[in-house]
């Protein structure tokens, strides 16, 4: 992974109305989880300060609902309830005197409420049924709506008291304001609604309620939705329309997301190029002009993407908001020329949870979202100090897989000498099939991270060393050991599997399947989906907004398009001129089980895209030279007609060291897919490997 190179575009101070701020990167908002917990604010706290020391600038919280009827699920802080306030108070507390400032976002579902956090039934400007919620909402009546402006007004004063520095207000993805907005779900005729102008209304009276609650010097933020991305809803001139009416209403910045959680388009996944959403914030800020800071964001992940944007589009900030899960220290390391961990655009941990109410965390890095539980040296971060002084044991990490590396970053930091064996001639484990699958090259930026960090904290790497049980006496000398061996392909048994040449899905990342016109893959899991999106994308790969019929408003002759931008780097590809042809099997299940709730139906988009067949429901008869037999749930036979079969079904775990460390005596952990290697989930693989490290540094 190429490091950042020319910053000066991101790291210049700037300003949001009177707020003055080191640089031009937000801290976007992201739902924790951990908001209404009932430890006053505590966690949420360490995690916005760990940003803040890490050099954040602005930070965005996640949503606060304005009331209970806003509130998206039981899971989500009030503004105006004691314990909601004490918490706020605490989370403000928490950034005053590191440098940073701290915007409170307002927040109301609306129809995306799930109504199960207080009995209530979700409310709207029309009674038009969420897939969200799964409900349908009650209608408004005029007196309420007034009500809920009203909301917002008290929860800003309320920011104020509780000394946060900004208030936000969210109008974005398909929630509460938008759903005035649109005429997708605003169907009513009267003075909130019947035409574009009187739409506008309920979102405007919003951002005069909370201007008159917090006076005029108060920074107000306001996020809107450049592009609904949904079919029949709104188009750019009522956006822009909106956009203006907001400044002309003394709104200090606008923050531009794009699409509803609805939307068939996808908006922040991996395979949505970098910076793809700029335009539509480009366009706003030509109709607000310089009056008002126009911020920008979806899928920019990298700093230097950052930077490159600031300086070629009509933008004044960037925001960022899963990249400072990733790595806290995001600012101060690129600042320094540190390497930057990489959020990976996985959702796994941090959106997937958020949107069932779950504690958000972040598949690369474990920590977020978890400080208090597993503090670092000296109660703060320590990028620069690398190992402490005081060393507090020996430690053997065997397997350089997500929980290796985990674990062993986690044991250097506490201040223990780490030794990391691993038999391959490069760090990563399967990670390094993920960074081959167009759309998760970022996964590489993972381990060209760990490359760069491990040896900096003291950490002693050994490439193409594998250990055995020759080696007992040497892991005899260790303090603790971290068995993280992984997982091996696990085998089928299927009439006429050794007759034929098949390939585990390991064998076929790593030489491809030659000329094969047809492949059949035994297994649509996680790993299954990836291989034939690997197989089947196009070698000059997709125009991703011409895929979905989604045209960019018109620019001024800068970039508009992305093309440019810092990508991370892409691993050689075997060259072939076509892609074959493959069919997906699997025994029973849904094809993709595993992935996301937010990225799976991308991945099965883009296989149907590319003309993959998956067959579900079946039985095995055979394998043979013209492919795979399979028996159908009603008992009729099929031929799926292959010159290549590849077996991606499930793996095992690689724990055959287990013996050896039980005799040993010495203190260890089994993490990782050593440990369990159902569906290859590396948010637990990560996961396990930073609570052995405090488990057995702990010892």
């Amino acid at each position: 992974m190429a490091e950042p190179g020319n910053l000066s575009a991101a790291l210049k101070p700037t300003a949001v109305g009177s707020l003055q701020l080191p640089h031009r990167i937000v801290m976007g908002a992201m739902h924790m989880g951990t908001e209404a917990e009932p430890d006053a604010g505590e966690q949420l706290a360490a995690f916005y300060r760990e940003r803040a020391l890490g050099g954040a600038g602005l930070i965005v919280t996640g949503g606060w609902a304005v009331s209970r009827e806003g509130a998206a699920g039981p899971g989500y802080g009030l503004v105006g309830e004691d314990a909601g306030a004490a918490a706020l108070e605490r989370v403000a507390a928490s950034v005053r005197g590191t440098g940073a400032a701290i915007a409170l976002q307002l927040f109301h579902a609306g129809r995306y409420a799930s109504g199960e956090g207080f009995g209530l039934q979700p409310v709207a400007p029309s009674a038009v049924a969420s897939r969200v919620s799964r409900a349908v909402p009650r209608e408004l009546s005029g007196e309420e709506v007034w009500a809920a402006v009203a909301d917002f007004g008290r929860a800003a004063a309320r920011a104020v008291e509780l000394g946060f520095d900004a208030v936000e207000v969210m109008g974005s993805e398909g929630y509460l304001v938008d759903q005035f907005l649109s005429p997708l779900t605003n169907r009513r005729d009267d003075e909130w609604g019947g035409d574009a102008e009187r739409r506008l209304r309920f979102g405007l009276e919003l951002a005069a309620a909370v201007r008159a609650a917090v006076g005029p010097e108060f920074p107000l933020i306001f996020r809107l939705t450049g592009a609904e991305l949904m079919p029949g809803g709104r188009e750019l001139p009522e956006v822009l329309a909106f956009a203006e009416a907001l400044a002309a209403a003394g709104v200090d910045a606008l923050n531009v997301g794009v699409g509803w959680h609805e939307s068939p388009v996808p908006t922040v996944q991996g395979p949505v190029p970098p910076g793809a959403w700029v335009p539509w914030a480009s366009a706003i800020k030509r109709a607000v002009g310089a009056g008002v800071a126009v911020i920008a964001g979806n899928r920019v992940n990298r700093l230097e993407q950052a930077a490159a944007l600031l300086a070629q589009e009509d933008v004044d900030l960037i925001s960022m908001s899963r990249p400072f899960l990733a790595d806290p220290e995001l600012v101060a390391r690129g600042r320094d020329g540190g390497a930057l961990d990489v959020c990976i655009a996985c959702n796994q941990a941090c959106i997937d949870r958020s949107l069932v109410d779950g504690h958000v965390s972040c598949l690369v890095n474990p920590r977020a979202g978890h400080e208090r539980e597993f503090p670092l040296p000296r109660g703060g971060i320590s990028r620069y100090a690398g190992r402490p002084e005081s060393a507090s044991g020996r430690f053997a990490v065997i397997g350089g897989g997500p929980a290796g590396l985990e674990a062993a970053r986690s044991l250097a930091r506490l201040g223990a000498g780490v030794r990391l064996f691993e038999a391959a001639e490069e760090l990563g484990g399967q990670f390094r099939y993920a960074r081959l699958v167009p759309g998760k090259e970022d996964y590489g930026g993972t381990i060209a991270f760990f490359e760069r960090e491990l040896p900096r904290l003291g950490v002693e790497v050994e490439l193409s060393r594998e250990i055995g049980e020759a080696d007992a006496e040497l892991l005899a000398g260790f303090d603790g050991i971290v068995l993280a061996t992984g997982v091996v392909p696990r085998r089928v048994e299927i009439a006429g599997i050794d007759e034929v040449a098949a390939l585990d899905y390991t064998a076929a990342f790593e030489v491809g399947v030659g000329d094969a016109e047809r492949v059949a893959i035994v297994g649509a899991g996680g790993i299954g989906v990836d291989l034939a999106h690997f197989l089947t994308h196009p070698e000059d790969g997709v125009d991703f907004l011409a895929t979905y019929a989604t045209e960019p408003p018109p620019t001024r002759g800068k970039v508009g398009a992305t093309d440019s931008l810092p990508a991370p780097e892409r691993p050689e590809r075997s060259s072939r001129r076509n892609p074959p042809r493959v069919t997906l099997m699997r025994r029973n299940g849904r094809v993709g089980t595993g992935i996301g709730r937010t990225t799976r139906w991308v991945w099965l988009d883009a296989l149907k895209r590319a003309g993959v067949e998956t067959r579900t429901g079946l039985a095995y008869r055979r394998v043979g030279p013209e492919g795979v037999e399979i028996e159908m749930e009603d008992g009729s036979p099929e031929l799926i007609p292959a010159d290549r079969i590849v077996i991606a079904a499930g793996q095992e775990r690689n724990d055959s060291l287990l013996p050896l460390l039980e005799r040993l005596g010495v203190p260890f952990r089994v993490v990782g897919g050593a440990e369990d290697a159902a569906e290859l989930n590396a948010v637990r693989a990560f996961a396990t490997g930073l609570r052995a490290a405090y488990e057995l540094a702990a010892t």
